[in-house]
């Protein structure tokens, strides 16, 4: 009992904020308000980060002691007063003086998965760690309030979520079969305040305190068939690396990272306390991974695709696919659906299938990059077939190769309470022990465990041995399925036409992952069933979002079964038509996007000398590590402060 009260006590879901002249305190309590820690910040020295953690685990009776305590520690300075209550620290920054904690003061929750929570943030607040007597050094600081106001125009409540018991940042497959926590799950590449929370998680090195933040689309509901009640969830997980808008950010980076990078993972089961069975598939989209740019202008509706001859041997190309491959495995398939009419797409389609052969001849044949290119806009064009149906195909084609993740789990056992518990109330990652699939074994997953473990009994005690054996004896366990690989799909901004094909690729997951669960007969899902209308307006909604996120503008074009050709108005008098309007006042717009996103370079202290077109004066001043995006990583070891900006 003493071991699982510590386990709750490790998930803080709320927290006080107190002060005293000297110093900030954090109480932070688990769900149930049971079981309450204690947080000290000192206010003394604001330029430096000085965070101590209280080992003691103090019960709700204990609550109004420590409080009584603390206050009178306090006493000839006034005690301690309440500030707020709030439900995570997002991180800490410093610009010229001293440090900021950002907090968020409220949630909204908008899901859950298997009984964790989904929360997204409603709002906001900067906390000054100085005291009066040393604020009173910065007040009158012109630099440190331009940059405290900008800092104040960052609104994260759009599309930032967090889970504070479930990994929302990795894939249902990577929690079940290789459930990670704390520490690493703030390194992978879709956690935004990564940065942010280096400090306070180096100091007390854990993640007790602080909320991982990622940043996308999130998606909920249930629909029912066959007298099931199914709940199905939508996730976009979006890269914190190499980040940025459309236009400023194309092609990859040295390091094989790639522009609009986005993770999209459908996940389905029956809504019921404790599901017994659980289904996800993951892919993948983002932009072409060549050197390339392109320039705007107003005057010039269809920018024209600079190619740059920067890396021959193709490299950076090569760490991409090989990032892929860490992540996912193999079969490394890409869906490509640039235009091969038109000159600026197709001399990416003619580099990038280029690319894809070099590289697959240092490959073993098993290990190939499978590149199949199709132009979307060409076959939509007077034709009467639906390129749906044939997107579907080529979805069905790429989901027998990487297949999908599927899970049959058992109801909770004595014998099972060193497994993690992602699923409430029960004890995952259960499979059939005799199965003879090739994927991971079940040894790996759940460890030496008996049919007899695993069952439990409910007998009270009176039967016989035969008898016990008998009443628990469960049915046989479905055999486990795991995705292997990803389907990478891709046109040019990653968007509309990515946005259909996905859906295809998730309307057929879909069908298998229903029939995985026993819930329809076949597989096959057909474009016109009421599934596929429900599907298709999570995607639509999806793709509006990720379309904001990136261009600044909702999807143009959207998956429709009724049109034969469905996209016969697609780049001239849909997208860049609609641009010739309002892409020069929206790139007014985001000229103060750019200053806000220039809160994260100052959050760690660089300034680069031309920050997406704003030109930078600026003085080198003291070394720390720097952050170039928003709430990412650290890139340069040097700081700057800014003299003057011209637009």
């Amino acid at each position: 009992m003493a071991a699982e009260q510590e386990a709750e006590a490790t998930c803080l879901q709320s927290f006080e904020l107190y002060e005293s002249e000297s110093t900030l305190y954090i109480l932070g309590t688990n769900s149930d308000k049971t079981l309450w820690r204690l947080l000290k910040i000192d206010r003394l020295e604001p330029s430096k980060l000085d965070i101590d953690e209280c080992s003691t685990v103090y019960t709700q009776s204990e609550y109004p002691d420590l409080l009584k305590d603390l206050d009178e520690e306090h006493r000839s300075t006034g005690g301690v007063k309440f500030v707020t209550n709030f439900y995570g620290i997002i991180g800490f920054i410093k610009f010229l003086g001293p440090y900021y904690m950002l907090i968020i003061t409220e949630q909204k929750k908008i899901g859950e998965l298997f009984g964790h929570p989904v929360y997204q943030v409603a709002r906001t607040s900067m906390v000054e760690l100085a005291n009066s007597k040393s604020r009173s050094c910065f007040q009158n600081s012109r630099d440190e309030n331009r940059y405290k106001k900008i800092l104040n125009t960052i609104d994260l409540r759009k599309d930032f979520f967090f889970s504070y018991s479930y990994s929302i940042m990795r894939s249902l497959q990577k929690n079940l079969s290789d459930p990670q926590y704390g520490w690493n799950l703030y390194e992978t590449m879709f956690v935004w305040n990564e940065f942010m929370t280096r400090q306070i998680r180096n100091c007390l090195r854990n993640t007790l305190w602080t909320v991982a933040l990622v940043y996308g689309f999130f998606k909920q509901d249930k629909f029912s068939i066959s007298g099931k009640d199914i709940m199905l969830t939508l996730i976009a997980r979006r890269s914190r690396h190499y980040a940025g808008t459309r236009y400023l950010k194309r092609g990859v980076n040295e390091r094989g990272r790639v522009a609009n990078d986005v993770e999209t993972e459908q996940i389905v089961y029956e809504a019921v306390p404790g599901p017994a069975e659980v289904s996800s598939i993951v892919q993948n989209r983002g932009s072409i991974p060549l050197f390339w740019s392109q320039e705007t202008s107003k005057l010039n509706i269809k920018p024209n695709i600079i190619l740059h001859e920067m890396d021959n041997n193709y490299e950076a190309t090569r760490l991409h696919f090989e990032n892929l491959r860490a992540r996912y495995g193999d079969p490394i398939i890409i869906l490509n659906l640039i235009k091969t009419r038109e000159r600026r797409e197709s001399i990416l389609r003619h580099e990038f299938d280029k690319a894809i052969r070099i590289i697959n001849k240092n490959l073993s044949e098993e290990n190939h990059l499978k590149f199949l290119h199709w132009d979307l806009h060409k076959n939509s064009q007077g034709k009467p077939t639906n390129v749906l149906d044939v997107l579907l195909k080529v979805a069905f084609r790429a989901l027998s190769l990487t297949e999908f993740f599927y899970c049959q789990v058992a109801p909770r056992s004595e014998a099972a309470e060193h497994w993690p518990a992602l699923l409430s109330g029960l004890d995952p990652y259960i499979c059939d022990n005799n199965s003879n699939s090739d994927n991971t074994e079940c040894s790996d997953l759940v460890g030496d465990v008996s049919q007899e473990d695993i069952s439990g009994s409910s007998d009270s005690g009176n039967a016989t041995a035969e008898d016990k054996v008998e009443n628990t004896e469960l049915p046989p366990l479905k055999e486990p399925k795991f995705q292997k690989g990803v389907l990478r799909t891709n046109c040019i901004d990653c968007l509309d036409r990515t946005n259909v094909a996905q859906y295809a690729y998730g309307l057929a997951a879909l069908g298998h992952q229903l029939h995985a669960l026993g819930s329809v007969e076949s597989p096959e899902l057909g474009l016109e069933s009421p599934l596929a209308h429900h599907l298709m307006r999570f995607y639509e909604r999806m793709g509006d979002t990720l379309a904001v996120q990136y261009s600044g503008s909702a999807a143009h074009n959207k998956p429709q079964q009724d049109k034969p050709a469905l996209w016969e108005l697609e780049s001239s008098s849909g997208e860049h038509r609609n641009e010739l309007f309002d892409d020069h006042a929206r790139k007014t717009k985001l000229q103060k996007s750019r200053l806000r996103i220039y809160l994260s370079i100052l959050c760690s202290g660089l300034l680069m000398e031309t920050l997406f077109g704003i030109k930078i004066i600026r003085s080198i001043w003291h070394g720390v590590s720097c952050n170039p995006w928003l709430l990412g990583r650290p890139a340069a070891p040097y700081c700057v402060v800014v003299r003057l900006i011209r637009v």
